[in-house]
């Protein structure tokens, strides 16, 4: 079950930098651009957390 779960949520990042692509080209339809969006916001996101994250270990030295 832990498989199909992992194996959905690696094709949903594989869909979502597909349609950052597409999008890029400037030939992509309007769902497309949204996932790319979303796709993008969501990298922000966990770009943001990691590095507040990794400012609080770097006192420690």
């Amino acid at each position: 079950m832990f498989v199909l779960i992992l194996s959905v949520v690696v094709l949903l990042l594989i869909g979502g930098c597909v349609c950052v692509f597409w999008a890029a080209r400037g030939d992509a339809p309007r769902w497309a651009r949204g996932v790319a969006k979303a796709t993008l916001l969501g990298s922000e996101l966990v770009r943001s957390a990691d590095g507040s994250s990794r400012s609080g270990r770097g006192g420690d030295d």
